[in-house]
């Protein structure tokens, strides 16, 4: 998921650099959800390994 957010990511700064500023706010939009998406499941992930290892 970090890899997908990683592209929009890129995405957007090519959309940036050729002029296509609601391409771009869009791509960079999507690159901020999938970023706090994985960022969440990370965190989730995390903490069910720290339960288990209990």
């Amino acid at each position: 998921m970090l890899h997908y957010a990683v592209i929009f990511f890129i995405i957007a700064l090519i959309a940036a650099v050729f002029g296509f500023g609601g391409i771009a706010a869009g791509a960079a939009g999507i690159a901020k959800i999938l970023f706090v998406v994985f960022l969440v499941m990370a965190i989730a992930s995390f903490l069910v390994n720290l339960a288990k290892g209990r």
